[in-house]
């Protein structure tokens, strides 16, 4: 039985992007009840994506206007009919996936690309209308969400439940919607990455950082972090990473590859796995090349708004795979909370993370802050 209040239609501010390469603006919009299988929800706290910035920019369609954001924890203000596991008052995270464990794809244990809920590319609820508008013009999510919005309605499908939220920071749950949560399950759920394997991860970003800590919990042996920018040295090795090219100083080869600065590191063999994680179209190559012959993998978790990346064939040809994941292979509810438990248990220390906080209102300030050489995540209150 749906509540009194979600019969009402609320009144909120949320960050705006009208058109393609506009500034965001914080605009009051009207967010209305949720339907059947759906919740409304209360943003506490967000958090700011690479994947954020690439949508202003129409990835990965240009739907506008929309409302930004999928980074978030937020407690459910009401629920809509035909929701069961989920009551009024209840922590969630959005996920950028969901998981019926009913279709081919999640039964398969293989991919984590859920068919009957699937990954929402078309900015609406999967009835195809929106639950969001603006001077009666409907607004666009991104994928299932749109957590830069003080509130929200998403299908129930895409939440997951905090079963004990008093044993969770809740700032720090934000980041485990999407960014840091991809690059941790790239080594468990695409690689299987095996104990004593060698890594390297280009960006130490908040999903490069994510890669580190689950390269070095599946028993990596070395990992070797790539960034131009040198203070990520320090908090990549707070994650595990046993070494550091930073590719603009390092002239020790020569040529300004990175493989070929990863090669050098490991007595011209390349590693085991590599990770991309940047969306930088040309790394993707990079990646490849850095992997050992015959039977290095690739993983690319970076998003990038470029369609065609350039690969050697003779580089595939000779044995070494190329994998392209989204949320690092993870499902959200049988993986999930196995990266929240490691997180209530200090297994994992998010709070590294949060470099910057600003408030909704100060979004734009948001944006000058990711150009800070020091800024790994920025967290936005409500």
């Amino acid at each position: 039985m749906s509540s009194k209040s979600s019969s009402q239609v609320i009144k909120c501010k949320a960050a705006v992007c009208w058109s393609m390469g506009e500034a965001v603006k914080v605009e009051e919009i009207r967010v209305e009840p949720p339907q059947p299988s759906e919740v409304r929800v209360k943003m506490l706290y967000a958090s700011v994506c690479h994947t954020d910035l690439l949508c202003i920019q129409g990835y990965p369609s240009p739907l506008f206007p929309r409302v930004l954001g999928h980074e978030g924890v937020g407690v459910v203000e009401s629920i809509g009919e035909e929701v069961i596991d989920i009551k009024e008052g209840d922590i969630v995270i959005p996920t950028l996936m969901s998981e019926c464990k009913e279709c081919e794809n999640c039964e398969s244990g293989n991919t984590n690309m859920c068919l009957k809920y699937p990954l929402g590319l078309s900015g609406l609820m999967l009835d195809g209308s929106s639950r969001m508008s603006i001077n009666g013009k409907k607004l666009y999510h991104v994928f299932a969400c749109s957590t830069w919005s003080e509130y929200m309605v998403v299908n129930v499908n895409y939440v997951l439940k905090l079963e004990s939220p008093d044993d969770m920071c809740l700032p720090h749950a934000s980041f485990l919607s999407c960014g840091f949560s991809t690059g941790f399950g790239a080594p468990w759920k695409e690689a299987k990455l095996h104990k004593g394997s060698t890594v390297a991860v280009i960006g130490l970003g908040a999903v490069g950082l994510g890669a580190v800590e689950g390269a070095r919990m599946q028993g990596a042996a070395r990992i070797i972090g790539v960034d131009k920018n040198e203070r990520k040295k320090a908090i990549g090795e707070a994650f595990g990473m046993t070494d550091f090219i930073n590719p603009e100083s390092d002239t020790s080869t020569g040529s300004g590859c990175v493989s070929h600065m990863i090669k050098d590191l490991t007595g011209g063999r390349g590693v085991d796995y590599c990770f991309e994680c940047t969306g930088f179209a040309p790394f993707v190559s990079e990646a490849l090349e850095a992997t050992k012959l015959g039977k290095g993998m690739a993983i690319v978790i970076g998003a990038t708004n470029v369609k065609h990346v350039q690969i050697n064939s003779l580089t595939l040809l000779c044995g070494r795979t190329l994998k392209g994941s989204i949320f690092g292979g993870l499902k959200p509810k049988t993986d999930l909370p196995l990266l929240l438990n490691k997180c209530k248990d200090k297994e994992i220390l998010l709070d590294q993370l949060l470099t910057h906080q600003v408030s909704l209102p100060e979004i734009i300030e948001a944006f000058q802050l990711l150009k800070h050489q020091d800024c790994v995540k920025v967290l936005i209150t409500f």
